[in-house]
């Protein structure tokens, strides 16, 4: 531990003087801005934001002025770049105040705070594309050359409590000031301006329901002096904490006591794909689940049915939690997973409702339409918490963001009362215009968002190919194989490309983020079931499935397949599918929604050939399984087939020996001691000229038909094969 460390307890104090001394003051600021970031006690993830005001060359004049460099819309502190920084002339910026006051002279303060975001644009230095946050008045009018606005759950604890301005000058005397709850803007700027002009001896200001911002004319000084009062807020609050009883005490105290973690995951893979598919009928869901030592305290208490209520305090949280959570009302000592059920049910319904009237009590003439209103959090005693998302990443930094609400009620429990934001004032910020172009400026979603899909088989060839393809296209991916390793591997090239997402982690599922990796039997039913509960517990579910595993034994010499391989063979390519639709269809009524099953059989189906009788009868058996199938799972499911002739490169079924063994019963000239790869592109091109087409087929020929298949490309096909042979003019049905 540093010096520097060893006077905080609450917060990590990381500045490194050899590292900043390297870096331009740009860079400065983006290295104090990933500091403050990494520290979640600091601020929460994509909130908050920073800048500096720099010296700049003007590029039209060639003259020094002066430019504020602030974190600009979206993007996250802790892992920003120079470029998510908006660049402004900090003399234009000060010179829209004049514009500012004319509009709202004339009683048009609210457009005005809108006119002005619009205003921003035409203040960029350097042609700058990054657009400017709201905040960004709050930064510019304040005399500090750095600026730190942070959202610690220690500050907010004080922000939102009824006593917030007697507490703040309790706490930190006269270093920091004041002010009620305004929405960010131009507004909020000008008084912090006002408030400093009256009190130039000030360093932060408290805002009320919010945060608070701190500043200062060196950068090291500021990123000291934003931890340092985040750190006596926090010491204030735990000593009142502790003195109320602790975690004893929390919230009232427990009112009921946990479920065991083992009794908590089989009662949420119970729930969940059901709880998704009734909070998915407007849009799809993907769900987190957490049951820590601390959500647990919060949602067994006896406080939690009132505290829920008031829902959260911050505008960063209720952006992302709504107006306030889902609370039930269970007794996990008393009540079964039946009565569970169906106070979801009765809460969701009465919380549609609630949104619904909320929004027609708040809304304006110009409002948004009303947004989805199912709930994105529920809490839910013995259990824990699932929230929701459009995708991973999204329903982690949901939950994320509730554990931030959760700690700040109770810090503001400890030292006073906690208060929410008036209904009105939390309205005008989820459906500011502003915001509600934000969201309309966003691109579209790829065509398998929101989208959970297993591939079974995953760990290699065609189910390895098929998994990257899909995830390209935005699904996330459960990785399954009967190589648990393999399985693994093929999830985090996926998470190595596309990352893991932020967030808190998922109930006992790790990597879990576009992707993860099981294992499974499919010639089990218990292997199967365990399977899909694990799917349920990260993402809440499932919407399709493809099975890419299969087995190829051959005749031996004599032409003859021993039994044992013989079964084997159908357990594999025939049984273990339909065990597989079987056991997931149960899933798939619970949820209720739309699904896709995709298997694989193989133009051997059709073409009967010396040396595979097993593999070519089980796979003319799947091909009817697959039309059995379609009947017995509409109209939930749609059931297609996927038909590869045979797949050379890239394909764990042959193996160095089995490519030999290939050549010499064709007759293909080789030598022992050649290169596999050579080996295998001499059988490839082979069975290519075999084809109208000519070509080799690879994997990814056959991952675009599972594509397309999982797609709703097709939506009315069902019960059909689609061959991917090249033209293999043997297997043309007759």
């Amino acid at each position: 531990m540093t010096n520097k460390q060893s006077a905080y307890q609450y917060v990590n104090y990381s500045w490194d003087d050899a590292s900043a001394s390297k870096l331009s003051p740009a860079e400065r600021l983006v290295y104090r801005s990933n500091l403050l970031g990494s520290d979640q006690r600091i601020t929460n993830t994509g909130g908050g934001n920073t800048s500096s005001k720099l010296m700049e060359q003007d590029p039209l004049s060639g003259e020094q002025v002066e430019v504020l460099w602030v974190k600009g819309s979206g993007g996250d502190l802790r892992t920003a770049k120079k470029d998510n920084f908006s660049s402004l002339y900090q003399q234009k910026l000060i010179d829209l105040q004049k514009n500012y006051a004319k509009r709202a002279d004339k009683g048009l303060k609210s457009q005005a705070e809108d006119d002005m975001v619009g205003m921003y644009p035409h203040t960029t230095f350097n042609l700058n594309p990054r657009a400017s946050s709201i905040d960004t008045p709050l930064h510019s009018f304040l005399s500090g050359k750095h600026v730190d606005h942070m959202h610690p759950n220690a500050i907010i604890s004080i922000a939102a409590s009824r006593r917030c301005e007697e507490l703040t000058k309790e706490i930190f005397g006269g270093e920091m000031a004041y002010v009620p709850w305004m929405r960010p803007g131009f507004e909020l700027g000008l008084a912090m301006q006002e408030i400093e002009r009256k009190n130039p001896k000030i360093q932060a200001i408290m805002m009320g329901q919010h945060g608070f911002i701190s500043w200062d004319n060196d950068d090291k000084a500021c990123y000291e002096k934003t931890l340092a009062f985040i750190e006596k807020a926090a010491t204030y609050i735990e000593s009142k904490y502790a003195a109320k009883g602790g975690d004893t005490k929390a919230f009232g105290g427990a009112k009921c006591q946990s479920l065991d973690q083992a009794k908590r995951q089989e009662v949420f893979a119970k729930i969940l794909p059901w709880l998704r598919g009734k909070v998915s009928q407007h849009k799809r869901f993907i769900g987190t689940v957490q049951d820590d030592v601390k959500i647990l305290r919060f949602v067994n208490s006896k406080e939690v049915p009132r505290l829920s209520a008031l829902g959260t305090s911050c505008p960063d949280h209720f952006l992302r939690t709504k107006i306030k959570p889902l609370y039930v009302d269970w007794n996990p000592q008393a009540e079964d997973v039946a009565s569970l059920k169906q106070k979801l049910e009765t809460g969701l319904v009465k919380y549609r409702e609630d949104y619904a009237a909320y929004y027609n009590k708040c809304k304006h003439s110009n409002s948004p339409a009303m947004r989805d209103a199912n709930p994105t959090v529920i809490l839910i005693p013995g259990l824990g918490m699932i929230a929701w998302g459009k995708d991973k990443s999204e329903s982690r930094v949901t939950a994320e963001f509730y554990n931030c609400a959760v700690e700040v009620m109770r810090g503001a429990e400890a030292i006073d009362e906690y208060i929410a934001l008036p209904q009105q004032e939390a309205f005008d910020i989820e459906y500011w215009l502003l915001e509600e172009a934000k969201l309309q400026r966003m691109p579209a979603e790829k065509e398998l968002a929101r989208q959970i899909i297993i591939v079974v088989g995953a760990g290699s060839g065609i189910g390895k190919e098929t998994a990257h393809r899909l995830v390209k296209d935005g699904a996330h991916i459960v990785c399954v194989d009967l190589n648990a390793d393999a399985a693994n591997a093929t999830a985090k090239e996926i998470t190595d490309k596309y990352g893991l997402g932020i967030g808190v982690a998922g109930s006992g599922i790790s990597g879990c983020g576009p992707a993860i990796g099981l294992s499974c039997d499919i010639t089990k039913r218990d292997s199967i079931r365990h399977m899909l509960d694990q799917v349920a517990l990260a993402y809440g579910g499932f919407d399709s499935i493809a099975v890419t595993a299969g087995i190829f034994v051959p005749s031996d010499t004599t032409g003859h397949i021993p039994d044992d391989k013989w079964a084997l063979t159908f357990n594999i390519n025939v049984t273990g599918s339909y065990l597989v639709a079987d056991e997931a269809f149960k899933t798939w009524k619970e949820q209720g929604l739309r699904g896709n099953l995709v298997l694989t059989t193989s133009a051997n189906a059709a073409v009967a050939k010396k040396g595979s009788l097993a593999y070519d009868t089980s796979k003319a058996a799947a091909n009817h399984l697959i039309r059995e199938l379609a009947i017995e799972l509409s109209p939930l499911v749609r059931v297609n087939g996927v038909a590869p002739a045979t797949v050379v490169k890239g394909s764990a079924m042959f193996p160095r020996d089995r490519v030999i063994g290939s050549l010499a019963k064709y007759n293909i000239p080789y030598t022992e001691d050649e290169a596999t790869d050579s080996l295998v592109n001499k059988l490839a091109q082979f069975y290519a000229d075999r084809t109208l087409t000519k070509s080799p087929i690879v994997p990814a020929d056959q991952a675009e038909a599972y594509f397309i298949l999982l797609t709703q490309r097709l939506s009315k096909t069902t019960g059909q094969v689609i061959t991917v042979d090249g033209g293999l003019h043997e297997a043309f049905l007759r």
